[in-house]
């Protein structure tokens, strides 16, 4: 497992070609994804929570290379608030994209200029070093929708630039009218959690997300170059076991390819 200086040596050096992604996994649902010479963090968590069963890969000040840095809602997993304004000084010219309904308060409450935080949603998107980063709406459980604005609090990424394009769900459950707006944009990488959800866990406002069946029957419909499961080893008691969700796509969709990274190790994808 690379972390520190020996990760950051490595997404520096690697070279990538027109057609293909360089990707390292953080753990939980937090990517370092490379499209080209962008360098793009999904979902960073690098705070030392207590209770994470996975140690930070980084350091945020070792954030140094980024062209955008994307959080798909507002939870400490997902846009952890104490690394975001470390992270914007140690990449000064990276941008934070995040749920357009959600972009307000990011800036009010961790101090960020205006002009450093776009919002997505459905039907907005943002462009940066050839690559466009737009969005749909996630269920984390339920399709929350603000009344006032239509917006969503939480939405997965569509990431596409030289060639590649990766559908990272952030937090979320399978709903109605989510293939359609999936199959309109064949991608070459699904990344998908799995860790599910139950009553207990609901009930300690533990909020769920794909069973690794339903991830599993999501690729297995629409059939992705590959999938990648995540979201399954970062918090005991929330999550689920890799190996059931390989031998389900094994066995239910033979001809749909799974890569389970290993921490801090380089992905190479075409």
């Amino acid at each position: 497992m690379q972390t520190g200086t020996d990760l950051i040596r490595d997404i520096d050096t690697c070279r990538v070609p027109a057609g293909q992604c360089a990707l390292w996994w953080l753990g939980q649902h937090s990517f370092i994804v490379k499209l080209d010479e962008t360098v793009i963090y999904l979902d960073a968590f690098l705070s030392p929570l207590k209770g994470r069963q996975v140690a930070p890969l980084l350091t945020p000040a070792q954030a140094v290379h980024a062209s955008l840095f994307l959080g798909s809602h507002d939870h400490a997993d997902h846009i952890d608030r104490p690394a975001w304004p470390v992270m914007a000084q140690a990449s000064p010219q990276a941008l934070f994209v995040v749920p357009a309904l959600l972009r307000r308060r990011v800036i009010d409450d961790l101090h960020l200029p205006d002009a450093r935080v776009a919002g997505v949603d459905l039907g907005l998107s943002v462009q940066i070093d050839g690559v466009t980063v737009s969005a749909i709406p996630a269920a984390h459980e339920f399709l929350d929708r603000d009344a006032a604005t239509g917006l969503h609090p939480s939405v997965g990424f569509i990431i596409e630039g030289h060639g590649f394009r990766l559908y990272h769900a952030g937090d979320c459950c399978l709903y109605e009218g989510q293939q359609a707006l999936l199959r309109t944009r064949p991608c070459n990488l699904f990344i998908l959690p799995i860790n599910g959800r139950d009553a207990k866990r609901l009930a300690a406002n533990c909020i769920g997300n794909m069973t690794y069946q339903e991830a599993a029957d999501l690729a297995g419909d629409l059939h992705p170059g590959a999938v990648i499961p995540a979201h399954y080893e970062m918090f005991a008691g929330n999550s689920a076991p890799v190996a059931d969700f390989e031998a389900y796509v094994r066995i239910k969709y033979p001809h749909q390819r799974v890569i389970v990274p290993r921490h801090g190790e380089r992905v190479m994808m075409a």
